[in-house]
């Protein structure tokens, strides 16, 4: 497995060109993929080309999904596994244009649907930038690896690894067995446990692990190795700042013991 590189210099995902690329191709799903209870549907998949919508169907009977090809730097419409239309991502579109771009490369499949706009739209002209996309590109397969082995070892209640674009953190969850109940809205709500690991990748970029809910009695007495540490203030969790794993032949196995050590001293705190 590559190592891991330095993070693209001044990398701010949520004021990015390829942030408002997401959000564009981020709408369709909403709009027309079997819907999830938990939204995993309007997530994108990390792949060795890019960022890739779910698959989806069209009135015709074919299967279509969306992605930002970061190695040919186009937005690319792929139908039934064939790459059809391509949208240049290096063409200068503000993030208007390029969600109503989209929405017209799926309106010729014939489909039409209520769009969530205010998720892309901007008349603000950004520059994309290849190198920082490419890099990032390779670092978000890297941390896919790692993360690969932690979601293998954990075993079943977890999601996918996802790319959320709104945020654009890369996370995966584990599902716990015990319930919380909360009022929203004069209703009373049931949410399952969970420890969500995730990389940010703006700014300071960190990876986390966060227990919820967290029992700070219980982990705040476990010490993280590798150079992680608690987090409370704001949220409550756990991270690894990912500068500190960049050059080291052993960082691979730090994530793992990280995540490993939260998983361990959280999943009984989440079992009914």
């Amino acid at each position: 497995m590559p190592g891991f590189e330095p993070m693209p210099e001044d990398f701010e995902p949520t004021r990015s060109t390829l942030h408002q690329y997401a959000n564009a191709i981020g709408v369709i799903p909403r709009a027309h993929a079997e819907p999830h209870d938990k939204w995993w549907h309007v997530s994108l998949n990390v792949t060795a080309r890019g960022l890739e919508t779910v698959a989806m169907n069209a009135p015709n009977g074919l299967s279509f999904n969306l992605r930002l090809d970061l190695t040919t730097h186009d937005v690319v419409l792929s139908i039934d596994g064939e790459d059809r239309d391509r949208i240049d991502m290096t063409a200068g579109h503000t993030g208007t244009q390029m969600g109503d771009a989209v929405i017209a490369v799926v309106a010729a499949l014939g489909l039409e649907g209520d769009y969530a706009r205010d998720k892309f739209e901007s008349e603000d002209p950004r520059t994309y930038d290849r190198s920082a996309a490419e890099a990032f590109l390779r670092i978000a397969n890297v941390m896919h690896g790692v993360y690969s082995k932690h979601h293998d070892r954990i075993g079943d209640r977890v999601s996918p690894i996802q790319l959320w674009p709104h945020g654009f953190d890369m996370a995966f969850e584990w599902f716990g067995t015990r319930v919380e109940e909360y009022e929203e809205h004069g209703e009373l709500q049931q949410y399952p446990s969970q420890c969500n690991f995730g990389f940010y990748p703006g700014g300071r970029a960190y990876l986390y692990a966060n227990p919820w809910p967290f029992e700070g009695d219980v982990l705040l007495a476990v010490d993280l190795p590798g150079g992680a540490e608690w987090h409370t203030e704001g949220w409550q969790g756990s991270m690894l700042h990912y500068d500190q794993l960049v050059g080291d032949e052993n960082a691979e196995q730090r994530v793992l013991d990280f995540f490993g050590t939260v998983f361990d001293h959280a999943a009984p705190t989440l079992t009914a």
